[in-house]
C-alpha cells in the first residue's frame, strides 16, 4: 500500500503525464506556430488564394507539404510532452501516406 498523500495513479496523472511541458511544468496543448508553421501557413495560404496552374502551383504545394513535414519532424525530435510528439508523428504519417497516395 501507498504511503498517505502519493499518487498512484489514475487518469489525472496519466493527463499529467501527456501533457505536462518537461521543462517548465506548465500544461502544453498547442504552442505558438514556429517557423516552419509560419511557413506551411503562408504558401498554403498563396496557393489557395492565387490558384497558381503548373509548376508554380506544385512548387507551393510542396513547399508547403515540406514545411509541415519539417514541422511534425522537430516535433518528434524535440517536442515537450508525448502529445506533442505523437502530433508529429500523426501529421508525419499523414504527410508520407500523402506522397504514396501521391505516387511519390
Amino acid at each position: 500500500m501507498a504511503p498517505e498523500g502519493t499518487r498512484t495513479g489514475g487518469p489525472r496523472r496519466i493527463l499529467d503525464w501527456i501533457f505536462r511541458d518537461r521543462r517548465t511544468g506548465a500544461i502544453t496543448i498547442a504552442q505558438w506556430p514556429n517557423l516552419p508553421l509560419w511557413l506551411f501557413a503562408g504558401t498554403s495560404l498563396a496557393d489557395w488564394i492565387l490558384h497558381p496552374p503548373g509548376p508554380p502551383g506544385l512548387i507551393l504545394r510542396l513547399a508547403a507539404g515540406a514545411s509541415l513535414a519539417w514541422w511534425a519532424l522537430d516535433e518528434v525530435l524535440r517536442g515537450v510532452n508525448p502529445w506533442r510528439r505523437f502530433l508529429g508523428a500523426a501529421v508525419l504519417a499523414g504527410q508520407a501516406l500523402a506522397l504514396a497516395a501521391a505516387g511519390f
